[in-house]
């Protein structure tokens, strides 16, 4: 296809005639299309998805749809996502190299990314949901979060070279607004596109009255659209990761945008609390075993994460930010600037945490964690618990000693009835 292609959705038939002549794609799987096998698996709220196989092995061709695929073209989105996606997976991978899978080739016109197929990876969510163990997973994800964090900042960056990435990804506007609202603000009234399990209703009627819960929700939000410390991926949860039983790879940062240095990992934690909160309607006998395997993940994350970052911000603190000249030059130890920092960022994370929390199940586009439970008095239960320990993270980010303790919190949770 010519760069100035008029945009039309692919579909599994016409992908091999209209992408044949894409040496990227041939390089892959070979170039005789009549050979090509393709199949469409997207799942997603947003994209098609399509694996395409030949003789010479497999890729993904992941294309933008003009609109919200969960809700259908009444909510139109603009393809640019696409191009931010893009550009977002080229500086992850640099900034923490093997972490996502590699682009082969990017089409700007058809909002198009054709890159490496994943196998035999499954999306981690799944893997949480069917009890299944990752090895080496805490140690990725920990580092890299603090990776892509540290990297993506003006600890690191020249500050010309950061400017001009906020300039670009300020353009992905339509995006981040999603969040903005479904995140930050939908759970905290009756919006629209809202929906929740049958029976939490006393347990919502209790967070929206409480306005002090809301200002803190409102001050994260305040946050994260003025702040823009760092590339973040915007969307990071066990729906955005692919494993194996030992390799895991990142993938959909489509969100991206420049915001807090915590928000990653603290929508990460989010999503690992959740599964946690959900595994009584998952497992039988090994239940407290693998419960404990899970908040083990959240605290090995946090530890590794943490000291990945200290070992950046002394060795890699190149950027504007407390620079050597005001401590190491001077014989000053830069540690308590280091402690000050992190301090800001897990008072971020954990309020986003709690946040990302409640919006999964009372927002659009829940996580299958929960939605999987078919017994709805069981599901109610179990997010019920996660509804409100998600508030008093709110409550409390700014004091939350560590993820040792946000770990002692969801145990105590998980063994009360609070419907």
């Amino acid at each position: 296809m010519s760069a100035d292609t008029a945009y039309e959705a692919l579909t599994v038939e016409t992908l091999p005639e209209r992408l044949k002549d894409v040496t990227a794609l041939t390089a892959q799987v070979g170039e005789d299309p009549a050979l090509w096998q393709v199949e469409e698996v997207g799942d997603g709220n947003l994209n098609l998805v399509f694996i395409v196989t030949g003789p010479g092995g497999k890729v993904i061709v992941k294309q933008a749809l003009p609109y919200v695929r969960l809700v259908g073209d009444s909510w139109p989105l603009p393809l640019y996502r696409a191009f931010y996606e893009y550009h977002a997976l080229i500086r992850q991978a640099a900034r923490d190299p093997g972490a996502v899978p590699a682009i082969y080739h990017f089409d700007e016109s058809q909002a198009l990314i054709i890159m490496e197929f994943l196998a035999p990876h499954v999306i981690l969510r799944r893997k949480l949901i069917a009890g299944e163990h990752v090895a080496g997973l805490a140690e990725f994800l920990g580092r890299y979060c603090a990776r892509t964090a540290f990297r993506g900042s003006e600890l690191s960056m020249s500050s010309p070279d950061k400017k001009a990435d906020v300039a670009l990804f300020a353009g992905n506007v339509e995006i981040p607004a999603i969040t903005e609202a479904l995140v930050f603000t939908d759970p905290y009234f009756d919006a629209e596109m809202n929906s929740h399990t049958k029976g939490l209703e006393p347990v919502i009627a209790t967070l929206r009255a409480d306005v002090a819960l809301k200002v803190k929700a409102q001050q994260a939000l305040q946050r994260f659209v003025s702040n823009t410390e760092t590339m973040v991926h915007g969307d990071l949860h066990s729906g955005s990761i692919m494993s194996t039983g030992r390799d895991s790879r990142v993938i959909d940062p489509e969100f991206v945008q420049y915001g807090p240095l915590g928000f990653d990992i603290g929508m990460l934690c989010a999503n690992f609390l959740m599964a946690y909160f959900s595994q009584p309607a998952h497992r039988g006998a090994d239940l407290d075993e693998y419960q404990d395997w899970i908040l083990g993940i959240i605290a090995d994350t946090c530890r590794i994460f943490e000291a990945e970052f200290r070992h950046l911000w002394a060795t890699e603190r190149t950027g504007i930010l407390f620079p050597a000249a005001l401590f190491e030059d001077q014989g000053h130890d830069s540690t308590p600037a280091c402690d000050a920092v992190l301090t800001g960022l897990w008072r971020d994370a954990w309020a986003v945490c709690g946040i990302e929390m409640h919006r999964r199940c009372l927002s659009l586009a829940h996580n299958a964690d929960f939605e999987d439970i078919a017994d709805m008095s069981v599901r109610a239960s179990l997010e019920a618990r996660n509804l409100l320990m998600g508030a008093e993270l709110i409550h409390t980010a700014d004091t939350v000693a560590d993820a040792q303790a946000v770990c002692a919190l969801a145990r105590a949770y998980n063994g009360k009835d609070v419907l």
